[in-house]
């Protein structure tokens, strides 16, 4: 298990970038700790793949370091790095059987068969197959080729990392919930330092204890899966992470304080001197149907049983508020308020407030 570290990475696939836009990756500086549970969270295209690929050691980074355990390990190979990797698609052989499939890479590094044996057997009843060890992988089910092919990167107890890149994109719906149960309950138990790519915010946030956000190759914010949903750092944040997604208001600011058509607008804290491109931001959750407020009206409802997301036009800007007990029709005029602790103001993309971010 290893500390990684990335420091000042960045990478172009250009032989000469000139500009940010010629690279696939921005500067990058970042800490996972020994045994961590990450994610790395972002839209098809972003750079997860391309620094996925860099941390293994399948490309060198343009610019900057890798370091595990402060060692650099920049110029290695992949074969020296120590990684297990779980890919979207299971990497099994259908013709051994899940206890050779387990016993491979161990077998491979010359392990005594006695170790072998204990490894696999314990490895397997983590992950409940033990009355499958027998069976030849091409008659398991594919939620169960996966669950192999994690405990191929799970079985060796000396690897620095295990990443997975989109482990259940192939996995039917009803049963990637208990396949991420079963991969953060492993990670409890083997406390082994791992790294989650996934486009699936759910994924993410049930499995990470620290999300790493990105968009267009930067890394737009680090935190709790409760920090990414509480106090977005970045508008992308707010509206990539959430169902229905953050409230991005277009913002005027007059004399210190904030108005979305005309209306002033009450936030968490004083506004940060600068200039640029305003917005208010405020989750879906936090706007309430009220006597008073913003006016609004309804244009569509979605029952979604135990809630419904009310969708209203404040001119011409949608506003969703997701809405406890009856909603109001179709059609309806309906007034809009805020909670000011959970309302705030973002410039050109970045949140402006009295805690903006450090630069």
């Amino acid at each position: 298990m290893a500390k990684i570290t990335l420091d000042k990475l960045r990478h172009s696939y250009m032989p000469d970038p000139r500009g940010a836009s010629d690279y696939a990756l921005k500067e990058i500086n970042l800490d996972w700790q020994d045994g961590g549970a990450y994610a790395l969270l972002g839209p098809s295209g972003c750079g997860k793949s391309t620094l996925l690929n860099i941390i293994s050691g399948l490309l060198i980074p343009s610019e900057g370091r890798i370091l595990f355990d402060g060692t650099d390990v920049t110029g290695l190979p992949p074969d020296r790095r120590n990684i297990a990797q779980v890919f979207q698609f299971p990497v099994i052989y259908d013709t051994m059987t899940v206890y050779d499939n387990l016993a491979f890479p161990l077998r491979n590094r010359g392990v005594d068969e006695g170790r072998v044996k204990a490894r696999v057997e314990e490895i397997a009843a983590i992950l409940e197959v033990t009355e499958m060890l027998g069976t030849r992988a091409a008659n398991l089910s594919p939620d169960n080729k996966q669950k192999i092919s994690m405990g191929r990167g799970l079985v060796r107890d000396d690897v620095n990392v295990i990443m997975f890149d989109e482990p259940l994109t192939v996995i039917d719906p009803h049963l990637k919930w208990k396949l991420r149960s079963k991969l953060k309950e492993l990670h409890q138990k083997v406390k082994v330092t791992m790294i989650y790519v996934t486009h699936d915010q759910t994924e993410a946030l049930t499995f990470a204890d620290q999300v790493v956000v990105m968009q267009d190759g930067e890394v737009v914010q680090i935190g709790t899966p409760v920090d990414l949903f509480e106090r977005p750092a970045h508008t992308f944040v707010g509206h990539f992470i959430g169902s229905p997604g953050m409230n991005v208001l277009p913002a005027e600011v007059k004399d210190g304080a904030a108005y979305f058509n005309g209306e002033h607008v009450a936030l968490e804290g004083a506004i940060a001197p600068g200039s640029g491109r305003h917005e208010i931001g405020v989750r879906p959750e936090f706007v309430t149907l009220s006597a008073t407020g913003l006016p609004a009206t309804v244009r569509k409802v979605m029952d979604l049983g135990r809630h419904s997301v009310v969708e209203a036009m404040a001119g011409t800007t949608k506003i969703n508020a997701v809405v406890e007990g009856a909603a109001p029709g179709q059609g309806e005029a309906v007034h809009l308020s805020f909670r000011p602790d959970q309302t705030r103001l973002y410039r050109d993309g970045w949140i402006a407030s009295d805690k903006e971010r450090a630069a």
